[in-house]
């Protein structure tokens, strides 16, 4: 399943430095997604991203944030606190730890991080 992030539990993942244990523990396998909209690979993931997230037996949370009302801290926290300053940044956890990150990748990428 695929769930779009919403204004509070992004927020409390600015203030905490992290996302909640809710949303990461959603599942064994969870993929969060900050992306923009604009992002040329951003439609090209969303294409095989249900698939993706079926073989990985993964919930994926996404948040474009350019359309939010919080872009601008939600930005600083993904570059200085997460230390990514790309887009799509993807953040793999598994039974709630980080296991992975990356930038874009292809499906079969994608579903490969989760077994690191």
């Amino acid at each position: 399943m695929i769930q779009k992030l919403n204004a509070e539990q992004c927020g409390q993942a600015m203030k905490d430095g992290e996302f909640d244990a809710a949303i990461r523990n959603a599942a064994a396998r969870v993929a969060i997604i900050l992306t923009q909209s604009w992002c040329p690979q951003w439609p090209m993931m969303r294409s095989w991203l249900e698939k993706g997230a079926q073989e990985a037996g993964a919930e994926v949370f996404f948040v474009e944030y350019d359309r939010e009302a919080f872009f601008e801290p939600f930005m600083a926290f993904k570059e200085d606190t997460l230390g990514n300053r790309n887009v799509p940044y993807v953040r793999y956890y598994r039974d709630g730890s980080l296991v992975a990150q990356s930038n874009y990748l292809a499906k079969d990428g994608f579903v490969k991080n989760f077994s690191r």
